[in-house]
């Protein structure tokens, strides 16, 4: 059988799609490797009836599997990953069955998300080609570390950039060693190290203060509340005209102005809203004009600015997906996970 010659679009294609599945997830590389359809479920919350997007991780090691969150861009992916797959095979996603080179055994076929076409078979991305793929991608981009050369990213550099972002980002250390799968926090706390060295330095000062006054209460596993309030923290930013982007455990910080806030995600349903917003903040700027009313007019203006650069923005995504031929959300099949009882 002679060699299968894979065109540049598909290298460049599954390079993006492992990356940003890494780095929105954390897991680890024979994880990702193991995703399948399969593994993308939902949660209805008790409360509201919300459902939540979530991906089953099967772990590589340890003896827990684990649910991650699938956040907007995360999800962004997977739909296109699941509907280029569909689109190659009649609307199905090919069923392959994956070796593992560590358990020398060949598993069943399954609905693997990260599968190429080789010649005239499919077959799962193997660690060699993922490597490839991800090398060749920091050849294209002419990356270099401090010294000059070539730089060199490893997934698992991608599971310690989640973990510092994560925590960076507000989320508690103890919570996002859960995420990842640790058992121990003092492992979430070494792969931080590798990054950022200055905020590692006011988080060990953070600590060592927080330690004295209450251990117990910071160092412990996620309460059933906790881990509840974690998981619905994405509903509680829905908003009116989209979803608030802070980070998890940060409060607003533009006093509800969202119209004007960086952290408004605009929905595409809500664009004929936003037009009728940005027609009334022109009559509104046009009448206090009229009234002389100066010190409103400098409000509503910013406001109008704001409005328009989210209309902008918006149209600017919209295009996109048309242009790579997705009208609406994709159908990803997911099942619901029921209420225990």
């Amino acid at each position: 059988m002679s060699p299968c010659v894979h065109t540049p679009g598909d290298a460049s294609f599954w390079a993006w799609a492992i990356i940003e599945t890494l780095r929105h997830t954390g897991v680890r590389l024979e994880e990702l490797l193991e995703i399948t359809h399969l593994a993308l479920v939902s949660y209805r919350l008790p409360d509201t009836g919300e459902i939540v997007p979530l991906l089953q991780i099967i772990p590589s090691k340890g003896n827990e599997e684990r649910l991650l969150l699938v956040g907007p861009e995360l999800a962004s992916v997977l739909a296109t990953v699941i509907t280029r797959l569909r689109g190659d095979n009649a609307g199905t996603i090919p069923l392959v069955a994956r070796y593992d080179y560590h358990e020398l055994v060949t598993g069943p076929p399954l609905p693997h998300l990260f599968q190429r076409r080789i010649g005239w078979k499919r077959d799962v991305i193997s660690t060699n080609t993922l490597y490839q793929l991800l090398n060749d991608s920091l050849a294209r981009a002419a990356l270099t570390d401090q010294t000059g050369g070539p730089l060199h990213f490893t997934p698992h550099d991608f599971r310690r950039i989640f973990a510092t972002e994560a925590v960076a980002g507000g989320l508690p250390v103890h919570i996002a060693a859960r995420l990842l799968g640790h058992t121990s926090t003092s492992t979430t706390e070494a792969y931080l190290t590798v990054f950022q060295e200055d905020l590692i330095r006011s988080y060990r000062a953070f600590l060592d203060q927080r330690r004295a006054t209450r251990p117990a209460e910071e160092y412990r596993e996620p309460t059933t509340d906790e881990w509840r309030e974690f998981q619905e923290h994405f509903h509680t930013r829905k908003l009116e005209l989209g979803d608030c982007a802070r980070p998890y455990g940060t409060p607003c910080q533009h006093e509800h102005s969202c119209l004007r806030c960086p952290m408004l995600r605009i929905s595409p349903r809500q664009r004929p809203r936003l037009i009728e917003i940005i027609r009334n903040l022109a009559e509104r700027i046009a009448e206090a004009r009229t009234n002389g009313w100066l010190g409103e007019v400098q409000g509503l203006q910013v406001s109008l600015t704001k409005a328009k650069e989210k209309l902008v923005a918006l149209d600017r995504t919209l295009e996109r997906s048309r242009s790579t031929g997705q009208d609406g959300p994709t159908d990803l099949g997911m099942p619901v996970i029921a209420k225990p009882q």
